[in-house]
């Protein structure tokens, strides 16, 4: 008896049929955008603007721990535990570069490094993001929101 790895057709030798199913993965909308983040440099900005206060020399460093926590948050993956489960995540791997993700102990000892310097580099990153953003396209009008919903009738 053959098993079945491989199958050509009798009627058609050159189609082959493999039963393999290769790395899968239902995250490829990630692909479009990590493009979009490149081209507008937030990869850059993060990579040159964010570092813990932390001396230690580490393989998985603080700009691609953020990043890796960005693209889980964005697929829905909200807590430090998924990574677990998409350590070996093809679309994952691709966008972060890295043969594995950061795993969820390391993921967890990187929050505890925030501090008081991290906040004020996000607000640095915001801004800087925002200047970029403008840049591209100016805003006509901004809304503000108070958190508060007032309905009124017309």
């Amino acid at each position: 008896m053959d098993i079945l790895n491989t199958l050509a057709l009798k009627s058609n030798r050159q189609i082959k049929i493999n039963f393999d199913g290769g790395d899968l993965s239902s995250d490829a909308g990630l692909l479009l955008i990590q493009e979009f983040a490149a081209k507008i440099g937030f990869l850059k900005l993060i990579k040159k603007k964010f570092k813990t206060n932390d001396k230690s020399v580490r393989f998985h460093k603080d700009d691609e721990n953020l990043m890796q926590m960005i693209y889980q948050v964005i697929s829905a993956y909200f807590e430090d535990d998924c990574a677990d489960e998409l350590t070996l995540d093809p679309v994952f791997n691709a966008i972060l570069e890295k043969d594995r993700l950061a795993s969820q102990p390391t993921l967890s000892r990187f929050f505890n490094r925030m501090d008081e310097d991290t906040l004020l580099q996000f607000d640095d990153i915001d801004k800087s993001l925002r200047d970029i953003i403008y840049s591209i396209k100016y805003p006509e009008h901004v809304l503000l929101y108070s958190g508060s919903v007032v309905k009124t009738k017309i």
